[in-house]
């Protein structure tokens, strides 16, 4: 156990659960992981590795016994009739028998219906009468002769998710952490491995979990596919139901008329619909109506009576093209149905997720680390749906007087969220704060900016807020960033999003803005980026300033384990790449001995030697053995300094083993680390002026 894991095993003692464990346990059971783990958190919640195993043994057992497969149903119902009476995991839906004026539990993978269920149990348990709800049930045989009445018999039913926790003790546990390690903690308790990510990807997967602790909050994400979108939404709370786009009706949503029975909105903390975008998909009009009265509203009509309910509603699909490609040929919300494809519609979304940032998941992304027992954190989440922080920016910042109320409800309602997840007992600090403000009205500009394109008649918008100083500071997405000239284009008038072609080859733009591969004037400058920003490579950001140097000092003490070499060999690419044939470069490098693989760097570079005389590049390395370099940056013979706050390792983790991504291949398909470089003119040789 690394430091983190046992702090969290100190202070949450019983209430996380090793997140590898899921897996061992899970088999060929097709469950949520929120009902391994609550069997989990009854016997493996613990450090100690003796108890863990005894503890996966009897979760292997109690499965093995008593989960129903499909395939085994009738082999369980005859064991019921033998035995009289047998315990059963199954996810169980009940129905109002209104002729015989009974209820009727149908147990989904058992296969058998018409089983009594008393009203008590009903009224206790109200989402079984929609959706249904996984529950370890007893049940008995017993055979009448009587045609209409069944012969199974309901003796208990308990659903799967925690009875009780103490959310003061929650509060009191969050103050033992700092930010970042809280932070970590939740990434563990999704299942990732949190040094896979960083700060802003961590922020994108906890968003996700808004609609859990914030009543009525509308969240849409759209990505390319295998990102794990709908992960979170089927397998994470008890409290939340994903349905599938293609299948939602009026009645199965909001209300049944001829029946009076309740949709999913009035039991359901979130409703997510996956599988959202799609042209093509047929969508009745009447239900894209109800949808937007009850996501500005919070109501919907049932006959002559209007109800209320607090349902968050969350979109998600998966996207056909790239992000500048959209962004040329209409707008981020082009892959959605017509009928959703409506201004008044996405208006009432209060974040968009953009779902191309978030990395397609890969295997070594999930944790081994602890992190909550799921329902545990859904419950804590639940209970916070109650409480609302979103003026706790104020003492510090005031959103500017131009965005609209509704604009100003999505950045509220997002903070608020933010604010619950990381800072249940307050103490966040001006800087977090801030952060947690830009990041949400961030995701509320990127619905802004593309109604724009869409609908002529919303104005622009300043997005921007003011300090306690009553200075300005503008927001602005990172798409906008990244594709400046597209972002800021209108479409033009009449142009239809539906004779949209699939991109020719080699007709998607190349990256603009600061790094575009044009032969540059050299001068003075500072340029920041932001974590996820993609379309950097060490040509196009410092090649030029490489391009006739004759002799180059690079200075990183962390050229150590493979990547940062891997990223070294990619610089000396570099350099080759700018110098001319007939010239011979010599490139210098001052870093620190790896304190355990010393050997096997000196080997590698001794490689690269190598490699890179062949090429006209002469190689040389030293260690700087004082210990005291922290400085990195760039120094070449013809009077540039290139100083890099994170050296040579500006890119995100990436899958190096697989040669068939472009991201192992091509630089700028890389996500990168947040970081900052200054050019600097020095005299020849490194004299300075």
């Amino acid at each position: 156990m690394n430091e983190l894991d046992q702090k969290i095993n100190t202070h949450f003692p019983g209430l996380v659960v090793r997140k590898d464990l899921v897996k061992t346990v899970k088999g060929n059971a097709i469950v949520p992981s929120y009902v391994l783990e609550y069997l989990l958190g009854q016997y493996c919640a613990t450090s100690d590795e003796p108890t863990i195993q005894t503890g996966i043994e009897t979760v292997k057992e109690i499965l093995a016994k008593h989960y129903v497969h499909r395939n085994e149903a009738g082999l369980v119902r005859s064991n019921i009739k033998e035995k009289g009476r047998y315990k059963v995991i199954d996810k169980i839906s009940v129905d109002l028998n209104d002729k015989k004026d009974v209820y009727e539990a149908q147990f989904s993978n058992l296969g058998i219906k018409e089983v009594l269920v008393d009203s008590g149990t009903v009224k206790k348990h109200p989402k079984l009468l929609v959706g249904g709800v996984w529950c370890i049930a007893d049940l008995e045989y017993e055979f009448t002769e009587d045609k209409g009445s069944s012969p199974w018999i309901l003796s208990t039913l308990k659903p799967i998710q925690l009875s009780h926790f103490d959310f003061e003790g929650y509060v009191e546990a969050r103050k033992q952490f700092t930010t970042d390690e809280w932070i970590d903690l939740l990434v563990q308790s999704i299942g990732f491995n949190p040094e896979m990510f960083g700060k802003r990807s961590k922020l994108t997967q906890l968003v996700r979990l808004i609609p859990f602790c914030e009543r009525n909050y509308n969240l849409i994400e759209l990505g390319p596919k295998g990102t794990g979108k709908s992960h979170i939404y089927s397998e994470f709370s008890p409290h939340g139901i994903l349905i599938s786009g293609g299948e939602v009706t009026v009645p199965k949503l909001f209300v049944n008329n001829s029946s009076g029975k309740i949709g999913l909105v009035g039991y359901w903390d979130c409703v997510a619909f996956d599988e959202f975008a799609g042209k093509q998909k047929r969508v009745d009009k009447a239900l894209v109506d109800i949808m937007k009265n009850y996501m500005a509203n919070k109501s919907f009509s049932r006959g002559v009576e209007t109800l209320g309910a607090e349902a968050s509603m969350v979109f998600v699909g998966n996207t056909q093209h790239t992000v500048p490609y959209m962004l040329k040929h209409s707008d981020l919300f082009c892959e959605l149905p017509d009928k959703f494809y409506d201004s008044a519609f996405l208006d009432r979304i209060h974040f968009y997720i953009p779902g191309w940032e978030v990395d397609i998941i890969r295997g070594e992304m999930f944790s081994s680390g602890y992190g909550f027992v799921v329902d545990y954190l859904a419950e804590i989440l639940r209970s916070m749906r109650n409480h609302d922080y979103s003026d706790r920016y104020k003492e510090h910042f005031s959103l500017s007087s131009d965005i609209s109320t509704r604009d100003r409800d999505g950045i509220n309602k997002t903070f608020s969220g933010l604010m619950k997840i990381l800072f249940p007992h307050g103490g966040a600090t001006e800087e977090e704060i801030e952060e947690l403000l830009r990041f949400a009205i961030e995701g509320r500009k990127r619905v802004k900016d593309q109604l724009m394109r869409i609908d002529s008649t919303y104005g622009n918008v300043r997005f921007t807020y003011l300090g306690t100083d009553g200075q300005a500071k503008p927001v602005t997405t990172l798409e906008e960033e990244e594709y400046p000239s597209y972002y800021n284009k209108a479409i033009a008038e009449g142009e239809d999003r539906e004779t949209l072609e699939p991109a020719q080859p080699g007709s998607l733009p190349v990256p603009s803005g600061p790094l575009a591969p044009v032969e540059p004037v050299l001068k003075e400058k500072h340029l920041i980026f932001q974590e996820n920003q993609k379309g950097l490579s060490f040509d196009t950001l410092f090649g030029f300033y490489l391009k006739g140097a004759a002799a180059i000092t690079v200075t990183d003490p962390y050229i150590r384990l493979f990547y940062q070499m891997r990223n070294f060999m990619e610089f000396l690419e570099t350099v080759v790449k700018h110098k001319a044939s007939d010239e011979e470069v010599s490139v210098h490098l001052v870093t620190t001995e790896d304190d355990f693989k010393g050997e096997q760097q000196k080997e590698n570079f001794e490689k690269m030697k190598e490699s890179a005389r062949a090429v006209g590049v002469n190689f040389t390395w030293k260690f700087d053995g004082t210990g005291t370099i922290h400085a990195r940056h760039i120094v070449t013979d013809h009077g540039w300094k290139i100083s890099l706050d994170r050296g040579l390792d500006i890119f995100q983790h990436y899958e190096m083993n697989d040669s068939f991504t472009f991201a192992n291949r091509l630089q700028q398909y890389r996500p990168c680390k947040a970081f900052e470089v200054t050019f600097i003119k020095i005299g020849e040789y490194g004299n300075g002026h």
